[in-house]
């Protein structure tokens, strides 16, 4: 157990310091959020389950008694929460003997900015995994993947040939989210919400949704990407992201990638009777994941 004893910081036992730094850094705004729809729990698990609709009517004939479908149900997408807590201790002469109020004031900030960005992590881990087999979702496939397997077929999201991010690529998955169809194989209105790249590409992003004309072409043709506003929301950076090839577009699926809260962050403290030590820790609950794999599309790059 790590304990924060006046051997920690032997230069805060006298004056004569000007400046404590390394602490005191500006943070990102939140992310998590670009990534994810939020929704709460009380439960230790919460599961989506599929329900697959019905097919395409088909004609009937005169005196022909009525064709009847049926209504099944599909994958059952479980996020079983996980609680994250950190903290630390002091003992009671470093809080006495220390002349700096302002190193003991900040660890409860540097403690909530551990929190967060744990957060984030845990976040983008399930884009940074998105087109790896080890990690599979209700459909028992990959975030993104080719053969999801519906009642219609395989389906995708991910473009079929693995494409580093263009003018052309992003016109392409576009293309792909727009004749997406549901689990019977009849066609929805899926359309892109957001651009998610990671800081590697956000040049290259920017051009090519904000360029009047063609980006890196000498073309005197429009942008349609920016003119038909094909793209509502934009760029979203991801700082997290760790595949500087990789890029990612959401949809408006109404039940896409869910972040599920817990527990929201709690920061206590107290002190312990026996050795008078200062505590404090932070903790939440939350889980993130997929129900529906229409939620977001992407390429891992060429």
């Amino acid at each position: 157990m790590a304990v924060i004893t006046t051997g920690s910081h032997p230069k805060a036992l006298w004056p004569g310091v000007k400046v404590w730094w390394g602490r005191n850094y500006d943070e990102h705004k939140v992310e998590h959020t670009m990534l994810f729809d939020r929704d709460t729990s009380t439960q230790a698990y919460e599961e989506d389950v599929q329900l697959t609709g019905f097919g395409l009517a088909p004609a009937k004939a005169q005196g022909a008694a009525v064709q009847y479908d049926s209504e099944t149900q599909g994958y059952v997408s479980r996020y079983t929460h996980v609680a994250y807590s950190l903290g630390y201790i002091v003992t009671k002469e470093e809080l006495d003997d220390s002349q700096y109020e302002v190193v003991s004031k900040r660890r409860a900030a540097a403690n909530a900015f551990s929190m967060r960005q744990t957060k984030e992590t845990v976040a983008a881990q399930v884009y940074n995994r998105g087109f790896s087999g080890s990690y599979t979702f209700g459909d028992g496939t990959k975030l993104l993947a080719t053969n999801h397997p519906t009642l219609s077929g395989s389906q995708s999201n991910k473009l079929a040939t693995a494409s580093d991010l263009s003018e052309a690529s992003v016109e392409d998955l576009v293309i792909q989210i727009m004749t997406a169809t549901n689990d019977r194989g009849l066609k929805i209105s899926l359309m892109p919400k957001c651009l998610i790249v990671p800081p590697a590409l956000s040049f290259d992003a920017g051009r090519i949704l904000n360029s009047t004309l063609q980006n890196d072409t000498a073309n005197n043709a429009v942008n349609v990407l920016r003119a038909d506003g094909s793209i509502p929301e934009g760029v979203k950076v991801n700082h997290y992201l760790t595949d500087t090839d990789a890029w990612f577009i959401r949809t408006n699926a109404p039940r896409g990638l869910i972040c599920y809260e817990r527990t929201a962050a709690q920061f206590t403290q107290d002190n312990d009777f026996d050795t008078e030590n200062a505590k404090a820790k932070c903790y939440e609950r939350y889980s993130f994941g997929v129900t529906d794999f229409r939620g977001v599309f992407g390429s891992p790059g060429a």
